[in-house]
């Protein structure tokens, strides 16, 4: 199991650093992909070094990708050309897509969320395209999971650790 977490300019920290150590506490292989770059910044100006610029990442080799949200980093991942490619492999593969705050509309805009059950950062509910919208802090509907935002980070980031780690590593992270 090898993960992309993909950071653009203007990315929120909070919702790409939790998974990211909490994923990796589990024991995932989680690559942090930097779009075009590998110094990214995020929208509260904290520089983080990404382990491989999106023109040196090989898409085929990533089982899920997770997209954080924040402004306009969001809309910076929606727009490159980077995320329909990664996408396209993960979906092969029948792997997971994850998305929080205002980054699922990144999946609605693909229409990938046509028919399930999505949540998303308030506001974003109409880029959300097709999606039944739900109320709460993390949703899971087959292979896509979506969060509501920064607060729902922990949330998010043990979903995913149970989804593409196990649950005896949620426990272990967690406690009971």
């Amino acid at each position: 199991m090898k993960v992309a977490l993909l950071l653009a300019n203007g990315f929120e920290e909070v919702e790409a650093l939790t998974p990211l150590d909490i994923l990796r506490r589990a024991g995932v292989q989680v690559d942090t992909i930097g779009i075009g770059s590998l110094e990214i910044v995020g929208t509260h100006d904290i520089r983080v070094i990404a382990d491989i610029k999106s023109s040196d990442a090989l898409v085929s080799d990533y089982d899920a990708v997770i997209f954080p949200g924040g402004m306009p980093g969001a809309k910076n991942l929606d727009e490159s050309p980077f995320t329909d490619e990664i996408i396209a492999e993960v979906l092969k593969k029948d792997g997971r897509l994850a998305a929080i705050c205002a980054a699922p509309m990144i999946l609605g805009h693909r229409n990938l969320l046509k028919g399930k059950n999505a949540t998303c950062f308030p506001g974003f509910e109409e880029e959300l395209y097709g999606a039944n919208i739900v109320n709460k802090s993390v949703v899971t509907d087959g292979n896509i999971t979506t969060a509501c935002g920064m607060l729902a980070a922990l949330d998010f980031a043990r979903e995913l650790t149970g989804l593409l780690a196990s649950e005896a590593a949620v426990t272990k992270i967690f406690g009971k």
